[in-house]
């Protein structure tokens, strides 16, 4: 299906006139039920909004293709827009978006909308073509630019398994110099971009390539056995699993899809040269975010690992928390002063299942570091193991390196285990893994962790418990400071860790430094964005306004954009705001059991007055110094 079938001139708006994502997608919705294929525009547009929750559809370059596949469209429709001025629709390299498809799709097995994305997103890679639609005068102009590009590029019947170029045909019984597969965690957009990406740089370079796609569609374009043969190297350009063990002993480099798209030139001139590593399917089978597997420093590892079990740990620490804070709230509010969540029936309600949220907070967070690094065999390993160092008094410290050990023990097992004959083969995974791992965790937790790691909690727990106002102060404003350093990085969320650790220990305090000084940085940079107007442009005061609610969220990845595009200026300016919010709440003997909610839990905060104080005082000190920093622009 060609894309000018689902294109009409009258589902074209040329004069797209909105001032934020949410803006665009009601417009581009309004849009599209006009055409009168969707039944229901609400069901239709929920699908839109959860389909964005999983990742943004501006996929950079200034194109933005919402797209959703619901029982509420009758038949595949597509609908476009142009804005001159661009907009801030949340893109991956951060830049305004000026393009917009949204594309509706039927429910049932027909791949439409996919065939119809793949096809946009190869034809929209050519910079110039972009720049035509953009300026085109009229709603049959820009339609006869996409009926003339749509039949250059695939003719007039098209297999769109294909996403190499009609040059691969000529050399397909020459074999390739380089291979590539892309794939991305949807399957869709990116997949196709940087497959073409790829395709056109190695064209443009006179290299012979052929681009394998791992879309939602399926494989596309597969690598043959021949073709791996000849190849002088293959680019695996995916942010999910995709299949390794074919290239065993061939040079491969493996990146992120977006470097597919970005950096498709480097890439190309690497794998030519031969510039990349011999892969060896025994010591992976997942393509990584990393150059190379083999080029990952060891603490890069570490970290990688650390954080899928933080990632995975955090809903079960956030939902229970907040619940847990509410028991203790409504006992509160009841009159209750001891065993706070415990006495009101509701309270008790609220904290039984909070706490079993809790439970699963360590067991999780070992599970996924173990999956990470010893794969799905580890999983159960490490589980048990933070089970096993819950129960025996090592805890949160205990749990970090129970899911170290777990996942290692199990790469030690594989190895140790390869030596059985091939008919054992299907035993390793039902049988012996589990069994034997589950075993030998067992013995390391409660003979070699547990007691000297419990020791040291006990230690910890203590010092936490009657630690004095000046360390306490010293504590609360560094990890703080370390909560605006990065804004979701290394060492914000390490700081975010300890925080945790320390609410498990029973030290409130330290979490409420950990969470006011993440909401300092969002908050300190709308402040600036208002009270110094001329030192952003438009679209950096309009973000602005939306950091005032990430900032009262405690989310503090609303400043990311400002402190990419000026971070001499901004970061210094956010730690300082961060570490004074942190200090006074330490000072003010702030205390905090819910790990997460922001302003929304203030309730439940120990002296909520002075922390709200000590929120306004950091959000002020860094917006003034943000200020003086940042220079009038030119207008």
């Amino acid at each position: 299906m060609r894309i000018t079938d689902l294109l009409t001139t009258e589902s074209i708006d040329l004069n797209f006139k909105v001032n934020s994502k949410s803006e665009a997608i009601n417009h581009l919705v309004d849009l599209m039920y006009s055409t009168g294929n969707i039944s229901d525009k609400e069901v239709y547009k929920s699908a839109i909004l959860a389909r964005e929750d999983l990742s943004t559809t501006g996929i950079g370059e200034g194109i933005a293709i919402p797209h959703a596949k619901t029982s509420a469209v009758k038949k595949a429709t597509l609908v476009a827009a142009v804005s001159k001025d661009g907009v801030d629709y949340e893109a991956l390299d951060g830049a305004p978006s000026h393009l917009f498809f949204m594309i509706a799709a039927p429910d049932g097995a027909n791949n439409t909308h996919l065939d119809v994305l793949s096809r946009l997103s190869t034809i929209l890679m050519d910079a110039k073509f972009r720049e035509k639609l953009i300026h085109a005068n009229s709603p049959q102009e820009f339609l006869k630019l996409i009926n003339v590009k749509e039949t250059e590029k695939f003719g007039d019947v098209v297999d769109t398994a294909k996403t190499s170029t009609s040059s691969n045909d000529a050399k397909e019984t020459k074999g390739y110099t380089i291979l590539a597969v892309t794939a991305c965690p949807t399957g869709i957009a990116h997949t196709y971009m940087a497959a073409e990406a790829l395709q056109n740089k190695a064209d443009e370079m006179g290299i012979s390539c052929k681009v394998e796609t791992n879309g939602s569609g399926g494989i596309k374009n597969a690598l043959t056995d021949e073709d791996i043969k000849n190849a002088t190297c293959i680019i695996v350009a995916a942010d999910k699993n995709v299949e390794m063990n074919r290239f065993d002993g061939k040079k491969v480099i493996i990146t992120k899809v977006a470097n597919g798209i970005h950096k498709a030139e480097e890439l190309i001139t690497k794998a030519s040269q031969g510039d990349a590593p011999i892969y060896h399917a025994k010591n992976a089978g997942v393509a990584g975010d990393s150059e190379t597997q083999t080029s990952e420093g060891l603490g890069r590892q570490l970290y990688k690992h650390l954080m899928n079990g933080v990632s995975h740990m955090l809903p079960f620490v956030i939902g229970g928390g907040i619940l847990i804070a509410l028991a203790f709230l409504i006992d509160s509010l009841l009159g209750y002063t001891d065993a706070l969540g415990s006495n009101a029936a509701a309270a008790v309600w609220f904290k039984s299942i909070g706490d079993a949220a809790f439970g699963f907070m360590l067991p999780v967070l070992a599970g996924y570091i173990a999956m990470s690094i010893g794969e799905r065999p580890a999983l159960v390993v490490g589980f048990v193991g933070g089970m096993l160092a819950n129960s025996g008094g090592s805890g949160f410290l205990g749990a970090l390196i129970a899911g170290f050990a777990g996942g290692y023990l199990m790469v030690g097992l594989k190895k140790v285990l390869s030596v059985l004959p091939q008919s054992l083969e299907g035993l390793k995974p039902t049988l012996l893994y589990p069994v034997l791992g589950v075993g030998l965790i067992g013995v390391a937790i409660t003979f070699i962790i547990n007691p000297p790691v419990a020791f040291v909690n006990t230690w910890l727990t203590d010092t936490l418990l009657n630690m004095g106002t000046t360390s306490a102060v010293l504590v609360g404003t560094i990890l703080a400071a370390m909560m605006a350093i990065d804004m979701g990085g290394p060492f914000n969320k390490a700081a975010y860790v300890v925080g945790i650790a320390a609410l498990e220990a029973g030290n409130l305090s330290l979490m409420a430094a950990v969470m006011i000084g993440g909401m300092v940085p969002p908050l300190a940079i709308a402040l600036c964005t208002t009270f110094f107007k001329n030192r952003f442009t438009e679209r950096e005061r309009q973000s602005g306004i939306v950091n005032y609610i990430m900032g009262l969220s405690f989310i503090t990845e609303g400043a990311i954009p400002f402190a990419a595009s000026d971070p001499l200026k901004v970061i210094p300016a956010c730690v300082i705001g961060s570490g004074i919010a942190g200090a006074l709440s330490s000072f003010f003997g702030c205390t905090l059991n819910a790990p997460h909610g922001g302003i929304f839990v203030l309730p439940v905060i120990g002296q909520p007055l002075w922390y709200f104080v000590s929120l306004v005082v950091g959000s002020v000190v860094g917006a003034v110094i943000l200020g003086f920093l940042k220079k009038p622009l030119n207008k």
